[in-house]
């Protein structure tokens, strides 16, 4: 269930900043790789890849590919991949195919695991 799979968010370019002392009230989208340091208190959709760094909260829903948590979270979150760092702070469900949760994160919510391989098998078995 817990897999080591290094996200490599920090080597990505950052398209995306929220800085520390921003508060955005709102949907935010964005294309590729973000970060947010401030607060945002709205759903967030980021295409790529989403980094929550540890002054940086989120009141709403998230959407992305991959996300690593050093902040916190109130919300849903559904990403391909999901690492809480031992800042994280989460409340809410998690829809994910993997999870990574370091020592001293906290996670209060439901967890919902599917593998991407059983996905393509139920994708063929209706074909």
């Amino acid at each position: 269930m817990f897999q080591k799979k290094k996200l490599d968010l920090s080597e990505q370019n950052i398209s995306t900043l929220i800085s520390e002392g921003c508060t955005i009230e709102g949907q935010v989208k964005a294309p590729a790789v973000a970060r947010i340091d401030g607060t945002v208190q709205g759903n967030v959709t980021i295409e790529q890849g989403l980094i929550l760094g540890e002054k940086g909260l989120i009141t709403g829903d998230i959407h992305t590919k991959d996300f690593v948590i050093y902040g916190t979270v109130i919300g849903n979150v559904k990403a391909q991949s999901i690492e809480i760092k031992s800042t994280g702070n989460v409340t809410g469900d998690l829809q994910t195919q993997q999870l990574q949760v370091d020592p001293g994160a906290v996670y209060n919510g439901a967890l919902s695991m599917e593998s991407s391989r059983k996905k393509q098998e139920l994708l063929q078995s209706a074909s």
